[in-house]
């Protein structure tokens, strides 16, 4: 089998595994050890990445999505053979996606270029827009743009352009940019397309309960900067979430057809969602290898404790993008505050989390050697670093050759939701673009990374059986360790 068809999602369970039992570690505040997972697992199937990328063809979000702001929108790009693409970004008034605000008709031309040096398994792209034209959905919606253009003097100019609120049209068309007549007002707006210069696709099997399989193409552009002030300079070296073909994409999806058949005159409504309260008790994974900014690569392992708002987990961190290489591993504890609902992102809930234990795995002799010329006292007691030996690091307040701070305390912003087939997903906060951390409540996040699902029924409206709904890569009967939250748990600060 190629190695880039290999399932991953279990690395994690595995070297954690290897870890534990090499250490030979026990006591309350340590796993004795971790549950085996199969090989290759049964319920994951595996991804392939398309090299170079097929961007042929239309794409479109599986879901409402929330960029730091927050904003909500969705999103339908379609690229054709001749690398003309023509995109829309609806954006909405609601966490739900069921308010149109405005939508934005985009054109242009995207050549790919060549491997990156910087994201490994990702292609650099250039782009040119052609236009860029809005349609307001509402009064409202035409006010709330005027008035964030009329906050500098070149939008000034811009907002000048658009009609007042008493001559609102449904439907018309406004120009915010043309190549040909050189008008520019997208930068007065903050918006860029600079996504488009990080691209990755790849195809992956889906199994379907009472179904055949059926593949699935996705479609990774590069993120979007986290502070809106440093967007314009930005160049993404991370993901967001991936769009899905409109022709090859997971099923049930509800919003996929809604948002393939739109326009910008006639924006997708979303279904009606269930809100689920935030229910903290369970064992959580990433279901895949996560990219985050500045070339991370790694999953996701975690425990919730409800009953004393306790936590521990683990990040797994790895050098390539399929996670199959290991460089260390964090185990991180604390507790966390009683949530509260956000006024700044509905449907969100605020937590406090603080981090006071952490152990350190190195998993690779480059690792290894840099923890054991690291400055005396810095990470870790006494005593020499060794390849897969777990050493903790809380007497010496952390480890700073990793960037990890104890004790700390992080801002964060969670939120629940049951995907098409029932599963629980666990959004957690996104972390800061520059490598800072939430310490503190002005900067808690706006957004969110890739969710996490829950291992087995512990908690939510979940089926019993483990392959469709709450399985995930961990097996049931076996006590899954527990790993921090997508908290990035500060502890990294570079997270």
């Amino acid at each position: 089998m190629p190695t880039a068809m290999l399932p991953y999602a279990c690395v994690l369970v595995l070297l954690g595994a290897h870890t534990a039992e090499a250490t030979g570690t026990g006591g309350d505040s340590h796993l004795h050890w971790e549950p085996r997972c199969q090989w290759p697992l049964p319920n994951r199937a595996p991804v392939t990445a398309l090299l170079p990328p097929r961007l042929d063809g239309p794409w479109v979000s599986t879901g409402c999505e929330v960029r730091p702001g927050p904003e909500f929108l969705t999103r339908s790009y379609t690229f054709y053979p001749n690398r003309l693409f023509r995109g829309y970004q609806f954006y909405y008034r609601d966490p739900f996606c069921r308010e149109p605000a405005h939508s934005l008709l985009i054109k242009g031309k995207v050549r790919l270029r060549r491997a990156s040096w910087v994201t490994r398994g990702a292609t650099e792209a250039d782009y040119q827009l052609h236009k860029v034209g809005i349609v307001f959905h509402s009064r409202r919606a035409l006010l709330d743009v005027t008035r964030s253009l009329n906050q500098t003097w070149a939008g000034q100019d811009c907002a000048q352009r658009l009609p007042p609120a008493r001559a609102w049209l449904p439907g018309a068309l406004y120009e915010l940019l043309s190549a040909r007549a050189k008008r520019d007002c997208t930068e007065a707006l903050g918006f860029t397309m600079h996504e488009l210069s990080l691209v990755r696709t790849q195809r992956r099997v889906q199994l379907q309960p009472r179904a055949g399989p059926r593949l699935v193409d996705e479609l990774f552009l590069g993120d979007v900067h986290t502070d809106p002030v440093e967007r314009r300079h930005y160049r993404p070296t991370g993901y967001q979430r991936p769009l899905q073909s409109a022709l090859h994409h997971a099923r049930p999806c509800p919003a996929c057809s809604l948002i393939a058949g739109s326009n910008e005159h006639h924006p997708p409504v979303l279904p009606p969602q269930v809100v689920l309260p935030l229910r903290l008790g369970g064992r959580w994974v990433s279901p895949g290898c996560e990219v985050r900014p500045a070339v991370l690569f790694l999953t996701r392992l975690f425990t919730f404790h409800g009953h004393n708002r306790s936590w521990e987990g683990y990040y797994h961190h790895f050098s390539d993008p399929a996670c199959r290489q290991p460089t260390f591993t964090v185990y991180a504890a604390g507790r966390y505050t009683r949530g509260t609902p956000s006024n700044k992102v509905l449907g969100g809930t605020e937590l406090a989390f603080q981090v006071t234990r952490a152990r350190v795995t190195p998993m690779d002799q480059v690792t290894t050697a840099m923890l054991n010329f690291s400055e005396p006292s810095s990470c870790g007691g006494p005593g020499a670093w060794s390849l897969g030996t777990e050493r903790d690091v809380t007497a010496t307040n952390g480890c700073l050759p990793l960037g990890i701070r104890l004790p700390h305390v992080e801002y964060e912003l969670f939120k629940m939701e049951l995907d098409p087939l029932g599963q629980s997903l666990l959004f957690i906060g996104q972390r800061p673009t520059d490598g800072s951390s939430p310490d503190s409540p002005e900067k808690r996040p706006t957004s969110y990374q890739a969710p996490l699902v829950l291992c087995d029924g512990v908690s939510g409206p979940l089926l019993q059986k483990p392959d469709l709904r709450g399985g995930g890569p961990c097996p049931r009967g076996a006590p899954l360790p527990a790993l921090p939250l997508a908290l990035g748990l500060a502890l990294l600060e570079w997270l």
